[in-house]
């Protein structure tokens, strides 16, 4: 079947032609003008990717992300942002809340449909494992976004948790920081490896003894612990 795209776009002729374009390359279409139409069309339907402008009428469009990643039902659902900002601190921010890629205007069309493409690769990767799961001592809900550690709930952001689960999927196996940037951030993301450095402290901090898990090779990036016994190697 043909992915489910949602496009929230206020620029009506930038809107159709995505529209056209995406029904050309075999997706299935639903357009939305400006935030509110967007959630209603999310409540009414499921989508397995959004195209989302920041520069919306109503409500701006990272506030309309930070919603959709808070909402169980639609947390999973893969973001990509599509803005005039090209600044450095917008790509952070939309990244923080949760976008899965970032395209500036002016951009080629078929770049577009082809990132839309990537972006629906990496969240496939994923759709088979399960939705709750215990290891030691960390229990987490992959469906509502949600982790504990020995009972108590951990706060983490849509990127955080995604960093989180990338590293618990391939348990055992040694995670390079490009291959954590390209999967986690976006590969063309403006973001170095020491932001991957810089959020997996801070995931490790929120987990407390769970954060144990997650170890470092130093020299190449990180692995999570393939089974929650093991002795810590640093």
């Amino acid at each position: 079947m043909p992915s489910h795209v949602l496009i929230v776009e206020d620029e009506s002729d930038l809107q159709r032609v995505l529209a056209y374009n995406f029904r050309q390359a075999g997706f299935d279409v639903v357009s939305a003008i400006n935030g509110e139409t967007a959630l209603r069309a999310l409540k009414e339907e499921r989508f397995d990717l959004i195209i989302l402008d920041l520069m919306l009428p109503d409500v701006s469009g990272t506030e309309l992300c930070r919603r959709i990643k808070q909402n169980p039902q639609t947390a999973q659902t893969p973001i990509v942002m599509v803005t005039a900002k090209g600044e450095e601190v917008d790509r952070v921010v939309g990244f923080e809340l949760g976008a899965d890629d970032y395209v500036v205007k002016p951009f080629s069309v078929r770049e577009l449909i082809l990132r839309a493409r990537a972006v629906l690769r990496r969240s496939e990767g994923t759709s088979t494992a399960p939705e709750r799961f215990d290891f030691g001592g960390l229990r987490i809900d992959r469906a509502a976004h949600r982790a504990w550690v020995e009972g108590q709930e951990v706060a983490l952001t849509a990127l955080e948790f995604r960093l989180l689960m990338m590293l618990y999927d391939r348990r055992g196996r040694v995670l390079s920081r490009d291959l954590l940037l390209d999967e986690v951030w976006g590969s063309h993301a403006d973001v170095t490896a020491r932001n991957v450095d810089t959020h997996v402290k801070r995931v490790r901090e929120k987990l407390g003894s769970a954060g144990e898990y997650i170890e470092t090779v130093r020299g190449v990036g990180y692995r999570f612990r393939s089974d929650a016994s093991e002795e810590s190697d640093g």
